[in-house]
């Protein structure tokens, strides 16, 4: 009876013991929270170039329906030869072509902080559903910090009269074409906690002026000639009905100039330097996609390289499955203007005679997809592609680049001394190559070489899903998305600021 009782009790305890056992948590600590690793792995063939590697669990997040998909490329900019820095065509005459010469020239400032609602809280979402923010990001949310910032951070945006800004979205164009990333981080900052409607409390202004989205009604791409006068004139209005330009001379103030040289407002590198930047802007931050590593005039002013606008609805139109599912039996890709005889346009050759040579050395070879027009669905072809060739055009940059990394096709960048956009949060070098301008010639012998050495891991870095986010302007933001990068680089220019005058305070203090 005792050896019973005592056997009852034994299997009593273990069978508690099996159903109660304590949870063990394991942490990955090699696993970003933002990140997703493919356990599958990625099979290479000289032959099949890339055949799909497992479903990957991830996707990009919605951003929500769109009206329009209507898109700009460079590829078919006609640049005149003589100058079109024409400051004849004032803000004041475009004003007057859009609502007529009644309109009243107004600057609204309100300073009821009240006023913002709870409408326009943005939620720290990462795009997997079972992630969860690190802890440094839920202090900062916990000390009034919502996005997630290096710093917290307030900007005030000027309410400027629509002639400067939203009288040109009625061209549907204007907000989906590769410079409309001025109206994209505009319509955020309008819905963000960042904003503040109490200039006081700002630590930076935001000058909201669309200079992209004067059609030429010819060939129907941005005019830029008309560029300076019109934010002159926003600066002229902003500075003679607020003190806030006049107290820091404009140097914490924001503009976005989304253009081939920035703003040096023009497309051709020559005019562009000998145009320069205006001198009002000087003293200003500019958000601009023009960037070079061996510095350059028309950035010679505090900036952040942004990247070029490429619109959300239609990636998410195209992406409908993960990147790595793909089968791609293109290895390299182009589509787009390729000139038989470039033209001299002051004396500088479109692309420097880049895309010319692409043209002639490689059109008869039929690993290289290369066409002379772009046409809708061109997207597809690149979702078929290993490599997605960006060369330049009468800049370093283009949104190939930023295209080519959505659709999981190898960026080849050819462009000397490029600067490429939020290189502090894409690895550049490990997604994408680089081929200089004089290689151009040797390029099938450098794709087929990598293809046979390590294709497989720049295509597992490529793929992951952080560096889509990176670089795309969703709406609502997403945290780490384009505009969260651009949020995030002025959240710690501020606090440098913030710091040099309290190092300089505190000299002063002890002398």
């Amino acid at each position: 009876m005792c050896c019973s009782f005592i056997f009852i009790f034994f299997a009593v305890i273990i069978t508690v013991s099996y159903f109660f056992e304590p949870a063990i948590l394991v942490k990955d600590d090699s696993r970003s929270d933002y990140e997703m690793q493919d356990q599958s792995g990625i099979e290479e063939s000289l032959i099949e170039f890339v055949k799909p590697s497992g479903p990957e669990r991830h996707q990009l997040q919605e951003v929500g329906d769109f009206k329009s998909t209507l898109e700009y490329s460079d590829d078919e900019r006609i640049v005149p030869t003589a100058q079109t820095e024409d400051l004849s065509v004032t803000a004041s005459q475009i004003r007057r072509m859009l609502v007529g010469d009644s309109a009243r020239t107004s600057l609204v400032v309100v300073n009821d902080e009240a006023t913002i609602n709870d409408s326009r809280r943005i939620e720290l979402s990462p795009v997997q559903s079972n992630s969860k923010p690190n802890i440094s990001d839920v202090d900062r949310l916990k000390s009034g910090n919502p996005l997630g910032l290096a710093h917290d951070i307030k900007i005030f945006v000027y309410e400027l009269p629509p002639e400067f800004n939203t009288d040109w979205l009625s061209d549907a164009r204007c907000s989906n074409h590769l410079f409309a990333a001025e109206v994209a981080i505009h319509q955020v900052l309008l819905k963000s906690p960042l904003r503040t409607l109490n200039p006081e409390k700002a630590d930076l202004f935001f000058v909201p002026v669309y200079v992209s989205c004067n059609f030429n009604p010819k060939n129907g791409f941005p005019s830029l000639s008309h560029a300076p006068a019109m934010m002159k004139e926003a600066v002229n209005l902003i500075s003679s009905a607020e003190v806030y330009w006049n107290r820091s001379g404009g140097s914490d103030h924001i503009f976005v100039a989304a253009h081939d040289y920035g703003a040096c407002f023009h497309a051709v590198e020559k005019q562009a330097v000998a145009a320069g930047i205006p001198e009002f802007l000087r003293n200003s931050i500019l958000l601009q996609t023009f960037g070079r590593r061996d510095g350059h005039p028309c950035q010679e002013v505090e900036n952040i390289q942004i990247p070029p606008y490429v619109a959300p609805q239609v990636i998410r139109k195209y992406t409908t499955s993960p990147p790595e599912n793909r089968e791609r039996d293109i290895l390299a890709h182009f589509r787009g203007k390729l000139e038989l005889h470039p033209r001299n346009v002051s004396g500088q050759l479109y692309s420097k005679g880049v895309r010319t040579r692409l043209w002639q050395k490689f059109k008869r070879d039929k690993r290289f997809f290369l066409r002379r027009k772009r046409q809708d669905g061109y997207q597809s072809e690149m979702l078929r592609s290993v490599f997605c060739l960006a060369p330049l055009g009468w800049a370093p940059w283009s949104p190939r680049i930023v295209e080519a990394v959505m659709y999981g096709c190898v960026p080849v960048i050819i462009a000397d001394s490029i600067s490429l956009p939020n290189s502090h949060a894409v690895d550049w070098p490990s997604i994408s190559l680089t081929v200089g301008e004089s290689d151009v010639d040797n390029l099938r012998r450098i794709l087929l070489r990598v293809v046979a050495t390590n294709l497989t891991t720049i295509q597992h870095n490529l793929w992951q899903e952080r560096n889509r986010r990176a670089l795309l302007y969703t709406q609502p933001l997403v945290h780490g998305d384009a505009t969260w990068q651009i949020f995030n680089l002025l959240s710690q220019k501020v606090s440098e600021r913030k710091f040099k005058l309290t190092s300089n305070g505190a000299t002063t203090a002890a002398i």
